[in-house]
C-alpha cells in the first residue's frame, strides 16, 4: 500500500496564507490526482522532481502538460488534474485571493488564463533558490519557516497596488455568509451597483462574486464530507446540503459534478485513503 505522511502549518501570515501542508509519500501506484477548485489560490513547491500537470488528463499525461517544480494555480471551475508518481514530497499553500498582489506580485485575475502556472514565471527566480533550501532540510517544522519567511520578506516588499476596499469587504461579506448570500444583498452592502460590483470583483480575482460564492460553498460542503470520513461516520448529504446552505441535496450533486467531475461517492471512494491519511484538514500540525 506504500506510505502517506500529510503535516499541516499554521502559517503566521496575517491570514494572507490560510493552510499549508508538507506532503511526502512512497510506495504509491502512479495515477492522476484531482485538485479541486476552491476560492484560494494554490502554490505547491516540488521536493521531489517535477510537477506535471493540466486541464484534462490527457494534458497532464500528455506532451503538452505543464511540467514545473514549483506551480501556481488561480481561481478555476474545474479540476486541475496532476500526476501523482510512485514518490512525491512537497508543500501546499492555500493562497487568499486577496494576497496576491503582496505575495505572487499580481492581481489573482491575472492567474485566471491559465490553469497551471510555473513558479518561477510569477515569483522570479528567487524562488528556485528557495526551493533548493527547502530540499537540503530535513525537519518540516525548518522547512515551514524557511517558506513563511521567504513570504514574508516579499509581503513587506510588495509594490503591486492595493486592492480595492469595496472588493475586500464583499469577499469578506461573502466568506461570512459562507458563500450562501444573495449578489444583491453583496451589493447593497458595499454601496454598488451589482454590475459595478461585479466588474471590480472580476478584475481582482478572476471570478464573478456569484461564482465566487459558489467555491466558497462548495468548499465548506466538501470540508463537512470529509470530517464524516475522519470520523468514520456515512456521510449524509442532505443534511451537508442544508448546512452548506444549498437548496437540496440534488443542488449539492451538480456542484459536485461541476468541481470534480465526479459525484460525492465517486470522490469520496477516489479520496477516501488520502483524507484517513490527513490530505482534507487533520494530522500534525506546526506553526510556521
Amino acid at each position: 500500500m506504500g506510505s502517506q505522511e500529510f503535516v499541516r502549518a499554521v502559517p503566521r501570515l496575517d491570514g494572507m496564507v490560510v493552510s499549508a501542508v508538507g506532503y511526502r509519500t512512497a510506495g504509491q501506484r502512479p495515477a492522476l490526482h484531482r485538485g479541486l477548485p476552491s476560492p484560494y489560490l494554490t502554490v505547491v513547491f516540488s521536493l521531489d522532481g517535477t510537477i506535471a500537470g493540466g486541464g484534462t488528463p490527457d494534458q497532464a499525461t500528455g506532451v503538452d502538460a505543464v511540467r514545473t517544480e514549483i506551480m501556481v494555480g488561480g481561481l478555476h471551475q474545474s479540476p486541475v488534474y496532476l500526476v501523482s508518481p510512485e514518490h512525491e514530497a512537497g508543500i501546499q499553500l492555500a493562497v487568499h485571493p486577496l494576497a496576491a498582489r503582496a505575495l505572487l506580485g499580481l492581481p489573482a485575475a491575472a492567474l485566471s488564463t491559465e490553469i497551471v502556472t510555473r513558479g518561477t514565471d510569477v515569483f522570479g527566480g528567487r524562488a528556485a533558490e528557495v526551493r533548493e533550501q527547502l530540499c537540503a532540510l530535513d525537519r518540516w517544522e525548518d522547512r515551514f519557516a524557511l517558506l513563511s519567511g521567504y513570504l514574508r520578506r516579499r509581503a513587506a516588499a510588495a509594490d503591486a497596488g492595493r486592492v480595492r476596499p469595496e472588493v475586500a469587504e464583499a469577499w469578506a461579506w461573502l466568506a461570512r455568509h459562507r458563500g450562501a448570500g444573495t449578489v444583491g444583498g453583496l451589493s447593497r452592502h458595499v454601496a454598488l451597483s451589482e454590475r459595478r460590483l461585479s466588474a471590480l470583483f472580476r478584475a481582482e480575482t478572476g471570478l464573478s462574486p456569484k461564482q465566487a460564492a459558489r467555491l466558497m460553498r462548495f468548499e465548506h460542503a466538501k470540508a463537512a464530507v470529509a470530517r464524516t470520513v475522519t470520523a468514520e461516520a456515512p456521510p449524509d448529504l442532505a443534511r451537508v446540503a442544508a448546512d452548506a446552505g444549498y437548496y437540496d441535496h440534488s443542488h449539492l450533486v451538480r456542484d459536485f459534478q461541476q468541481y470534480t467531475e465526479l459525484s460525492p461517492t465517486g470522490w469520496l471512494a477516489e479520496e477516501c485513503r488520502n483524507i484517513q491519511a490527513g490530505a482534507h484538514g487533520v494530522g500534525e500540525e506546526w506553526e510556521a
